[in-house]
């Protein structure tokens, strides 16, 4: 498995892992957007965010994360891998690759209900330092702000 920057052309791949990845969150309003507004709403990230994706030998994409630079910080705006792939190592890899890109530390939202990224992301060092209602996101659910300091 290696993690290569992702080209426009590998937003196919990038939003079949997006939208496995969210068909798993039973917590999730799955009605919010269609399957096409999803494709087209990735198509349109991979064209302008740094992206980078998890690749096995031989090119298939499982995993992704979405970097910012943005002028109130650095964020991890989307890190999903393939269900299929979960727990392969994947995930630690995007993550790492996130920290070497934003190495001056980084913040990123997961819900509240999102157990799993929680506990990945407490194991990797990041902190919880914000816990909101969900008033200022789309899906109107409880969220967290993390942060990965240096």
């Amino acid at each position: 498995m290696h993690i290569q920057r992702a080209s426009e052309d590998d937003w196919p791949e990038i939003a079949e892992i997006f939208l496995a990845a969210r068909r798993t969150m039973t917590w999730l309003n799955a009605g919010l957007h269609s399957d096409a507004e999803t494709r087209a709403f990735i198509r349109r990230m991979v064209k302008r965010s740094e992206v980078w994706a998890a690749q096995r030998t031989g090119s298939k994409t499982i995993g992704f994360a979405a970097l910012a630079r943005e002028a109130d910080g650095d964020w991890l705006h989307h890190l999903y891998v393939d269900p299929a792939s979960h727990n392969a190592g994947a995930g630690s890899l995007l993550l790492a690759k996130a920290k070497a890109e934003l190495p001056r530390g980084f913040s990123l939202w997961t819900f509240q209900a999102n157990l799993g990224a929680r506990r990945f992301y407490e194991r990797h060092g990041l902190t919880e330092t914000r816990r909101t209602r969900g008033t200022n996101n789309e899906e109107g659910l409880p969220d967290m702000l993390y942060v990965w300091c240096p």
